[in-house]
């Protein structure tokens, strides 16, 4: 039998806001840390002061980290979801930014991306853990069954 799709009840909804200066990426691993979570989504918004943003080539089954932003940026989107990694909580976040004329990137959200201002939500699932495990055939560390 096939264990996708999981079915979740919301268990509490985490609000808050990121301190300037903070990484991105580490803040909410975190929280997710802090309050146990082991299963969950994230959304948030704001703008950082600089980023980080890899990509990942399926053809060398590798992330690859795109040119790094080093000005202002508004985060459009950020979206993306909490389960385990080696029995840790770990977030896996892509973001949308835009510049002051519009013009847009994107990508996964890496260490090293800097928050000027930043509101987030964490829904943390009721149910059993996401846990991710290397997938051969992808090369990535997907949900497993």
């Amino acid at each position: 039998m096939n264990p996708w799709p999981r079915q979740y009840d919301v268990r509490k909804v985490h609000m808050g806001r990121a301190s300037e200066g903070a990484d991105l990426l580490n803040m909410l691993n975190e929280v997710c840390r802090e309050r146990e979570i082991r299963a969950g989504a994230v959304s948030l918004v704001g703008a950082v002061s600089c980023a980080v943003l890899m990509y990942y080539r399926q053809e060398t089954k590798r992330y690859e980290t795109l040119p790094e932003i080093t000005q202002g940026m508004e985060i459009i989107a950020g979206t993306g979801n909490v389960s385990l990694k080696d029995g840790a909580p770990f977030v896996h976040l892509h973001l949308l930014l835009a510049d002051e004329q519009g013009q847009t990137v994107a990508g996964h959200l890496a260490e090293g991306t800097i928050v000027f201002a930043c509101e987030y939500t964490i829904t943390e699932l009721d149910g059993p853990a996401l846990e991710r495990a290397h997938d051969g055939d992808t090369g990535l560390y997907l949900w497993r069954g």
